[in-house]
Order: C-alpha cells, then sequence, then structure tokens
C-alpha cells in the first residue's frame, strides 16, 4: 500500500536529515515541508498543540503524525522492508543509532546556529565528547566484518551514524580524519547512488560560525524556525 507522506521540518541540517537520507536510500516518494508552509502559521503558533511540542513530524497519509526523529526512522525501515528481523542484530542496531543520536546536542545546534566566539567555545567544549564517541563508533566499525555497522547494505542506523559525522566535518573537518574507518564509512555512505543523488542536490549549508545559512533554490536563507 502507497501512503501520501510529508516530512515537516525547519531551516537547518539536523533531526530531518537522516530520514530524508533513508527515503532517498529506500527510493520511498515523500514530500519535504516547511513547518510554516503545512501548517499556515508561525512555529510558536503551532508549538503547543503538536505531539511533544517538536519536529521532525511525519504526516502519513494527512491523519497519522508519527513524531520523534527515530521513530521516524524505524517506521521508514519497516515500509521499505529493509526492517532488521533478527533481534539480536536488531538491538544492536538500535545502540548504534542511540549512541549517533546522542550526538545530537550540542553539535547539530552549534553547526547550525552557533557564531563567533560562542562557536569556538562550543567546539572546544564539545571535543572530547566527540573523540570519545567517534571512537567507539570506529572500534565498532573494526569489531563487524561487513561494510556498514550490520550488514554490507546501510540501514536506518548507518543514516543516524551519518549524519552526525558529516555535520561534524562543519564544525572541525580535522576530527574524522583521526579515525579512517569512519572515514571509509562516510565515503561508502555517498558512493550509494540514491544517496549521492540527494546530497548533491539537497540546500547547501554555507558560513557555519559567521551567519548560517541555507541555500534553498539558490537563495541564502539564514536557519532558523521562522519563515524568511
Amino acid at each position: 500500500m502507497k501512503h501520501k507522506l510529508e516530512l515537516i521540518y525547519f531551516k537547518m541540517r539536523a533531526l530531518a536529515e537522516a530520514p530524508r537520507l533513508l527515503f532517498h536510500y529506500t527510493n520511498i516518494e515523500y514530500e519535504d515541508l516547511m513547518s510554516w508552509d503545512y501548517y499556515a502559521k508561525e512555529w510558536s503558533d503551532v508549538k503547543p498543540n503538536i505531539p511533544f511540542k517538536q519536529l521532525p513530524m511525519l504526516i502519513v497519509d494527512k491523519k497519522h503524525e508519527i513524531c520523534q526523529s527515530m521513530a521516524i526512522m524505524t517506521f521508514i525501515e519497516n515500509l521499505a522492508g529493509i526492517n532488521i528481523t533478527d533481534p539480536i542484530l536488531n538491538a544492536k542496531a538500535n545502540a548504534i543509532m542511540q549512541s549517533a543520536q546522542e550526538l545530537f546536542m550540542p553539535l547539530n545546534p552549534t553547526v547550525n546556529f552557533a557564531t563567533g566566539e560562542k562557536f569556538k567555545k562550543k567546539r572546544e567544549d564539545m571535543l572530547p565528547f566527540l573523540m570519545s564517541r567517534f571512537e567507539d563508533l570506529e572500534k565498532a566499525m573494526k569489531n563487524n566484518d561487513k561494510k556498514f555497522f550490520i550488514h554490507d547494505e546501510p540501514r536506518a542506523c548507518d543514516f543516524v551514524v551519518f549524519h552526525h559525522l558529516d555535520l561534524s566535518k562543519m564544525l572541525d573537518p580535522s576530527i574524522i580524519k583521526k579515525f579512517p574507518r569512519l572515514e571509509k564509512f562516510l565515503e561508502d555512505i555517498m558512493s550509494v547512488e540514491s544517496v549521492k543523488s540527494y546530497l548533491d542536490k539537497r540546500p547547501e549549508l554555507i558560513d557555519v560560525s559567521i551567519e548560517p545559512k541555507l541555500v534553498i533554490d539558490g537563495v541564502p536563507q539564514s536557519t532558523g524556525v521562522k519563515k524568511t
């Protein structure tokens, strides 16, 4: 059964990015919408009335609201028929996905919004945590004889890891170079044709640490939760 899928988010490269990657990898059609375009209201007016008061939100068939990015990832994986049925491997995949998701704060807000000295201070403060978590992920890859974390084909957990590793290069491109197995992992994800096609055309995130913007339809727009 084909569903109408609408992914609602803001102008930033953060929690909606892994779902977008997985949608493109699985060739599932969906509509990518900004909060103000879908709700026709400012986020401050919408926020009190939606589940958990946060986005992203996946709207299914105009009636089902799936919030929380990890729940969205699981839904897409199930819909595509690539969910991991072995309970042990599934638990391991969930552990990888949750561990990667813990990188969200403060990595994503810093890259998308911090500027000047605040950016430098946040980068310095989070570096020990990033290094420690990257070491964990590097070890997990080295202990695995597969191309990705679970299989030789990527699954939801791989795209969550990819997003955060990829975003870290905008914080400090030298970090990932200390982890050759993770670098190879990034290259392998980017070599998947459907993923590469998305990465080549997605809005570019520019002026990080200065005045972050997403280039949407050729127009640089400040990151944030408001229409500009």
